[in-house]
């Protein structure tokens, strides 16, 4: 059996050496654990609020930053005033409005409001384009300044809008067409009108670009039949009265008979006579396309119209007569319209340019 050991009491040199290895390896009065400096910042940075306040302020600032988001893409509608809106900074693509149909949208925002915003942006050049430029919304835009008006200024004075901020001109007319198609979609003619005048505007270097910018979801044919609605805005627009009351038939018809040569007896027909409705210019034109429809085509016409490169905007004399620069493949021309044109005028108008060319 083995002995117990016996406990001995230290001495008075043990104890004192016992206590200074414990001072060494304690820390005194000014150190802390490192424990305590992590409880330290942990309750500096503690929100006392309950978990649901807190929650509640993250979803507060989520939706400022999303609405924020939202605004700078033009996702969010604003009240602007009507004045400050100009409806004719694009050309519009819709010609007319029929007093019927605006008669019913006024009655629908004054009994319920306007439920569909209208789309703007800012020009870069607001002192000649207004500061805010219409994309879409040009019918709703002139209901309310028609309510405006009827209430003597006193209500109506602003519209809901979405600013939006296109990347070109070119885009905002896009936005234009896209918006009028999904709506209500726009004539033939009107289609053709749209393109050309884009082009003459220098939104777009050809009828061919606009075509395919402007009705790039459309098929092929389609977008075939709406160069021949441009053509016919082209050689008639100035003259045509009642262009979009005209069938896609009719429209096709009418740039089969451009194409066939028809141009300056179809414009001297239209002038000549009394229109008053869309029936009455039909059956001015409709002669002359029956009179080369079923002909067999000139040879020497290479069988495809030369085609047109650029299109300057028609200029106005003080007499009435209307000049514009033609660009095609092959050449430039001046086109003279007007109640003065005659063979008398032309021949003079050939002396002159002669006399100058000779001089260069």
């Amino acid at each position: 059996m083995a002995k117990r050991r016996q406990l001995e009491v230290p001495s008075a040199e043990a104890l004192k050496e016992i206590e200074e290895g414990f001072a060494r390896e304690t820390p005194g009065p000014t150190r802390r654990a490192p424990i305590a400096d992590v409880a330290a910042d942990a309750a500096l940075h503690a929100d006392p609020r309950p978990l649901a306040d807190r929650e509640d302020q993250a979803r507060t600032a989520a939706e400022i930053e999303a609405f924020k988001d939202a605004k700078a893409r033009g996702l969010v509608a604003v009240e602007l005033p009507v004045e400050e809106i100009r409806a004719d900074a694009l050309s519009r693509d819709r010609v007319g409005l029929n007093e019927e149909d605006m008669a019913e949208l006024r009655r629908s925002i004054a009994d319920h409001g306007l439920r569909l915003p209208i789309e703007v942006f800012e020009p870069s050049n607001p002192e000649g384009a207004g500061k805010y430029a219409l994309i879409s919304g040009f019918r709703r835009l002139a209901a309310v300044r028609e309510l405006n008006e009827l209430s003597g200024g006193q209500r109506h004075q602003t519209i809901p809008a979405f600013v939006r901020s296109p990347d070109s001109l070119a885009a905002a007319v896009v936005a234009m067409i896209e918006e009028n198609e999904i709506r209500s979609g726009l004539s033939q003619y009107e289609r053709g009108r749209a393109a050309a005048v884009a082009v003459h505007e220098g939104v777009f270097a050809s009828v061919d670009e606009a075509v395919g910018t402007l009705f790039s979801s459309a098929s092929k044919a389609k977008r075939s039949k709406i160069r021949s609605f441009a053509l016919v805005h082209e050689e008639l627009g100035d003259m045509l009265r009642f262009g979009p009351d005209l069938s896609e038939r009719q429209c096709l018809r009418v740039a089969a008979g451009l194409r066939a040569g028809q141009s300056e007896n179809m414009r001297q027909a239209l002038e000549s006579h009394a229109i008053g409705n869309a029936d009455d210019e039909w059956a001015v034109l409709e002669p002359l396309i029956e009179a080369i429809e079923g002909m067999a085509p000139d040879p020497s016409r290479g069988g495809r119209p030369r085609k047109v490169v650029e299109r300057s905007a028609p200029v106005r004399l003080a007499n009435k007569v209307t000049m514009e620069r033609v660009q095609t493949e092959d050449g430039f021309a001046i086109r003279l319209r007007g109640p003065h044109v005659n063979e008398e005028l032309i021949e003079q108008v050939m002396d002159r340019i002669k006399y100058l060319l000779e001089e260069i």
